[in-house]
């Protein structure tokens, strides 16, 4: 039964808010006011859900915010007001609230928040068991040299303010690292953002790195904030930077260069304070070569650049992934537990995964779906991990395409034309179907 903490000056909102969610099955306490209810909280320990009035004497909402977030950051937090304004809802949501609410409100549409507020927080607390596993322990847990060193140079990288971009295939764990730099870093207690540039529009990217005021476009019927404000004091991860147009390159350089930057309709400068983590999986001095990527952007982004390595270039490293995405996915697919055949282990180890971890990680979850008994054996593998392999003895130079453009053009060739649809080819590749397609019209696949 989740426990809900109702924290408001006025005793009629309190007491009815109380009444409803009682009735609604939840445990409730309340509290009169902010520091009311932080003697309760260091008495009774957390709670999974705090419903704060934001103006309150003493200690307000935000500030009871700030404090939650500081001692109990499972605690999901959700301010109310009627006096909302645009700057309070930045500074709570900065702050980590759940959401902002304006009185006046009905009781089903809180009802809706905190069930939505509290399904995250299960999710979450689900997939933390997971994300070592699944997601963080792979790239940060390695027995290849070159990736140790990778890493040693990302911690170091981690403790400066300088901007680092990160380079590499596509699912290689570009993502990974970035969030792990920003935790090494002296801004780990503040946002970190990630905006990935190929999943939008260009318009619809502008609004969303910038912000946007009310009327600015169709659509557009009130303030919005964009993710350059929200990480303010923290770190912006930038996905795909390659993937930006030119004239978003231009206001993205201006961006980089003075940290401010003003609302799409909008003339105020807003200026913040944010380190910069660039990826892509572009030769991006070869976009700039062609006229495709801005040189004066290139040159402020790569700062540092950390060019992840390849699954195939850390084979030693293939196996113990493997078993770590076994033991994830077992537990999210409600299997007892389950090993690998040795002919099933031999196959993956010999396999170059074009895909990196993206695709290392679909093969594990399809073999745990398909396994029938406590053994994979090699049929419960992808087709693709039995082609046969290129011979040792053929030349270097044969084997490894001339640059990561030709080489990702041949996989998807390859891939498009194993795979039924388009979206079992960008499962396979661990893309989105929309940056497959993108990709088929940039290369000119048919």
């Amino acid at each position: 039964m989740p426990t809900l903490l109702i924290v408001d000056d006025e005793k009629n909102i309190r007491a009815r808010l109380a009444d409803f969610f009682r009735g609604s099955g939840y445990q409730v306490e309340t509290a009169e006011n902010g520091r009311a209810a932080l003697d309760y909280l260091n008495k009774s320990g957390a709670v999974d859900l705090v419903l704060a009035d934001f103006r309150m004497a003493e200690v307000n909402g935000l500030e009871l915010l700030q404090r939650i977030k500081g001692e109990m950051p499972e605690t999901s937090v959700i301010l109310m007001t009627a006096y909302g304004t645009i700057e309070n809802a930045v500074g709570a949501m900065k702050a980590g609230a759940y959401d902002y609410l304006a009185k006046p409100f009905s009781l089903e549409q809180i009802q809706h928040v905190v069930e939505r507020a509290l399904e995250i927080r299960s999710l979450r607390a689900e997939n933390r068991t997971l994300r070592d596993t699944l997601e963080e322990r792979p790239i940060l847990d390695s027995g290849s040299e070159p990736m140790r060193r990778l890493l040693d140079t990302a911690r170091q990288a981690a403790r400066s303010e300088a901007t680092i971009l990160l380079t590499g295939e596509s699912g290689t764990g570009k993502n990974v690292l970035a969030r792990q730099i920003h935790r090494w870093s002296g801004r780990s207690s503040h946002p970190y953002v990630m905006v990935n540039c190929a999943t939008l529009s260009e318009h619809l990217l502008e609004s969303e790195l910038f912000g946007h005021m009310r009327g600015a476009f169709t659509g557009a019927i009130k303030d919005k904030p964009g993710r350059l404000e929200a990480a303010d004091k923290g770190t912006v991860f930038l996905d795909e930077i390659g993937d930006l147009t030119p004239a978003l390159q231009t206001k993205f350089l201006r961006f980089v260069q003075e940290q401010a930057f003003e609302r799409v309709g909008g003339a105020e400068t807003i200026r913040v304070d944010i380190r910069i983590i660039a990826a892509t999986n572009r030769e991006l001095a070869a976009e700039v070569a062609e006229h495709r990527f801005r040189e004066d952007l290139f040159y402020r982004l790569n700062v540092i650049t950390l060019k992840v390595p390849p699954l195939r270039e850390r084979a030693e490293d293939i196996l113990p992934l493997a078993e770590r995405m076994l033991r994830a996915e077992t537990i999210r697919n409600h299997r007892p537990e389950l090993k690998f055949s040795p002919e099933a282990a031999e196959r993956m180890r010999k396999y170059t995964w074009p895909g990196n971890l993206r695709e290392l990680r679909n093969a594990v979850e399809r073999a745990v779906v398909l396994a029938s008994g406590d053994t994979i054996e090699p049929d419960h593998l992808p087709d693709n991990l039995f082609r046969e392999p290129l011979p040792d003895s053929q030349p270097v130079s044969a084997q490894v395409p001339k640059n990561l453009e030709s080489m990702e053009r041949e996989v998807i060739i390859r891939v498009l034309g194993e795979s039924p649809t388009l979206e079992d080819a960008a499962q396979t590749l661990g893309i989105n179907a929309s940056t497959l397609w993108r990709k088929r019209k940039r290369y000119g696949i048919e």
